[in-house]
């Protein structure tokens, strides 16, 4: 059986919803909607902010691991230190990964949740051979710092999976193009005002809305999961939508985020009306 295998048949122990629901919740409860889950999510930075965070801890505690092998005075104390960096550098790179999976359901969060667990048993077994480090247990810090490796290297994969194999963290708009052209993709008449109305324009599903100020246009599939934006609520005085499945906020006049989950943009559109025909094309 294939790595991926294994993976895959976490997905479908239904007895760990047991754990990830009201784990979940609880998530939510701490990290609600605003701007503390907007900046863990990455809204701010154009994609999630947790696979970058990662490479802080993952880089103490590799680099402490190495310096075990070779030990002197000198390295000892470097490897206790980045023990400790990458010890206090989990922390905000766990909560990011928390906000992130609570967002998620059915198998990918029960691979979630094995993921995070992996990763925590890691942490532990470091923070135990960190307070080894303290007493002078050299052998047992270093033992306790490889078996912390072990542990989270589990859960890295299991993360790779989720990301590369499950799509979870990606944009689900990227493989959409819209055209560069103007393109007629409804009459005028049938576009009501204050409705969101979903089209296709050269194969790519967008929202139209049309207010007093005018008609907008921006990609009608979430970039976070998916989620249907003509279902979502429309702020007129805002000039805003929100997905109605994890409510991702974004701007209709260019499909900035305003509220996470989301981390990517909307794709924005040109919208111009031709002898009756509503018209589109990609913003550049």
């Amino acid at each position: 059986m294939q790595l991926h295998d294994v993976a895959k048949r976490l997905g479908t122990i239904a007895t760990l919803d047991r754990v990830t629901r009201p784990a979940a919740r609880a998530v939510k409860r701490v990290i609600p909607h605003g701007p503390v889950k907007d900046a863990l999510s990455g809204a701010w930075l154009g994609h999630p902010l947790h696979p970058l965070l990662t490479d802080v801890p993952i880089g103490c505690f590799t680099s402490a691991g190495l310096l075990d092998l070779v030990p002197s005075s000198g390295t000892n104390q470097a490897a206790d230190l980045l023990v400790a960096l990458g010890l206090l550098s989990a922390l905000p790179t766990a909560a990011a990964g928390a906000a992130d999976w609570s967002d998620t359901y059915g198998s990918d969060q029960r691979v979630g949740v094995v993921h995070a667990l992996s990763n925590l048993t890691g942490l532990a077994l470091y923070a135990a051979s960190l307070a080894a480090r303290r007493r002078g247990r050299r052998g047992r810090a270093t033992l306790l710092g490889f078996a912390g490796m072990t542990s989270m290297t589990v859960g890295g994969y299991l993360g790779g999976y989720m990301s590369f194999s499950r799509g979870v963290g990606v944009n689900h708009s990227f493989y959409e193009h819209g055209p560069d052209d103007w393109t007629a993709v409804l009459d005028e008449a049938h576009l009501a005002e204050g409705k969101p109305t979903r089209v296709e324009a050269g194969g790519a599903p967008v929202l139209l809305f049309r207010s007093s100020a005018g008609i907008q246009a921006v990609g009608a599939r979430c970039s976070h999961a998916g989620g249907p934006l003509e279902e979502g609520e429309v702020d007129a005085v805002a000039c805003t939508v929100e997905c109605p499945w994890h409510h991702s906020v974004f701007r209709l006049a260019d499909g900035g985020v305003v509220h996470g989950p989301a981390s990517t943009p909307q794709q924005p559109y040109e919208v111009r009306v031709q002898e009756g025909r509503v018209e589109v094309r990609t913003r550049r």
